[in-house]
C-alpha cells in the first residue's frame, strides 16, 4: 500500500523520529514521507514511532492510499528529495 506519514512532535525528539521513518518510508519535506509499505511493516515502524514519541504532547497522521493510481501529485515550486543531500 501507498501511505504518506507527517508528524508533529517535540523538538527533542524530531531528530529520531526522522530516522525511524527513514527506515521504512522515502522523506519528501519536513516532517513528511511517502512511499510504498507492506501493513505490516507499517504496524512495526508505527510500534516504533509510539515508542520515541510523548503521546500527551506528539501528533502522527498517517494516510493510507488503497490505489495509488488513483492519486495525482502536484508540486509548485521546487521538488524536494532529502535522499539527495546525504551522500
Amino acid at each position: 500500500m501507498f501511505v504518506m506519514i507527517t508528524y508533529d512532535v517535540g523538538e527533542k525528539r524530531v531528530g529520531k523520529v526522522c530516522k525511524k521513518l527513514k527506515q521504512y518510508l522515502v522523506w519528501t519535506q519536513n516532517s513528511v514521507f511517502e512511499g510504498e509499505i507492506t501493513k505490516g511493516k507499517l504496524t512495526k515502524c508505527l510500534h516504533e514511532l509510539e515508542l520515541i514519541m510523548n503521546d500527551r504532547e506528539d501528533s502522527i497522521y498517517v494516510y493510507e492510499v488503497q490505489n495509488p493510481k488513483n492519486i495525482i501529485k502536484k508540486v509548485v515550486g521546487v521538488e524536494k528529495n532529502y535522499e539527495d543531500f546525504f551522500l
